[in-house]
């Protein structure tokens, strides 16, 4: 029984950011955020993320209680820019549109292939860095050169 109940909640765990089917919209958002200057977001981005800072992961979870690396996206976006995404990983990879890994910039999404099935989201810092709600240290800052995340990246998509 402890054997099934662990197997369970580990399942739940692993397909946190899954790519779910989502009935959002697949075309590019509006661009409300054109016209801000990159003080301006870096300043959003920074004061919403030492908001959530070390909020713990939870798989479907919206909360400072525990949020998944979807909705941290959506709540950045929506907080920081005024700008509404899709709430699951699938849905925000078919929104905004794709771009070059060399020409990323501050605010847009970073997505990666955790395994088959299971992607990953967050938002680009500048300078290799990313924020995002990780499984195992909750709201942080990683970096796009760190070997896990290298291997696992998969695009940038810009949504302004």
């Amino acid at each position: 029984m402890k054997h099934i109940v662990l197997m369970s909640l580990m399942g739940l765990f692993l397909i946190g950011c899954t790519t779910q089917s989502d009935t959002s919209a697949t075309s590019p958002l509006p661009s409300s955020t054109n016209e801000i200057s990159a003080t301006a977001l870096d300043h959003a981005l920074n004061q919403v993320f030492y908001q959530w800072r070390g909020t713990p992961y939870r798989w479907g979870g919206t909360t400072r209680n525990g949020i998944d690396c979807s909705a941290y996206t959506q709540r950045v976006y929506q907080d920081a820019l005024s700008t509404s995404l899709p709430r699951t990983t699938h849905g925000q990879a078919k929104t905004g549109y794709a771009i070059d890994y060399e020409i990323a910039r501050q605010g847009d999404l970073v997505f990666f292939h955790i395994r088959p099935g299971l992607r990953h989201v967050g938002i680009y810092l500048g300078g290799q860095r990313f924020m995002h709600a990780s499984a195992s240290k909750g709201v942080t800052v990683s970096r796009l050169d760190n070997p896990y995340w290298q291997a696992r990246f998969w695009q940038f998509r810009r949504y302004f």
